[in-house]
Formats: C-alpha cells, sequence, structure tokens
C-alpha cells in the first residue's frame, strides 16, 4: 500500500513538473517536508526497526525529489 502511495506522488510530481516547473516546487516541497518528518521520526524508533523506518522514507525522499526534478528537466529539454 505504501509503495503504491509513493508510486502515485513520484508520477504527479513528474507530471507537474513537465507541465508547470515553476509551480511544481511548492508541492514537491510538501511532500519533502513530510517524509522528513516520517524519516526523523521512523529513526526514533529503537535498534533496527528504526534504522528500517528511516531508510524507508529517506529512500522514499530521494524518489519523489528525483521525479520531479526529471519532470523539470525533461521540461527544459524541449524545443519551443
Amino acid at each position: 500500500m505504501t509503495i503504491g502511495v509513493i508510486v502515485a506522488v513520484c508520477v504527479v510530481l513528474l507530471i507537474l513538473g513537465f507541465l508547470v516547473p515553476r509551480l511544481s516546487r511548492h508541492p514537491q516541497r510538501g511532500v519533502d517536508r513530510t517524509l522528513g518528518a516520517g524519516q526523523r521520526a521512523g529513526g526514533r524508533a529503537p535498534g533496527p526497526v528504526g534504522r528500517l523506518f528511516s531508510k524507508m522514507f529517506g529512500s522514499s525522499r530521494k524518489a519523489t525529489n528525483k521525479s520531479a526534478s526529471k519532470g523539470r528537466e525533461a521540461r527544459g529539454k524541449l524545443p519551443l
């Protein structure tokens, strides 16, 4: 379920980055802030569970940021 949500967010950010590059930064920051809070909260869990949660949220943050930046990059390569 969580993977599906992250994939959907990545697709939305990719489309936003391609269609409206300037306006896509605010949703990207919101997602980044939300996942960052989850990463910090997960890191407080004891032992290997904390590392697992922290890593899971960290990789999700990286994926969403990369998706939004790739959408803006693709828009910049258009010959228009």
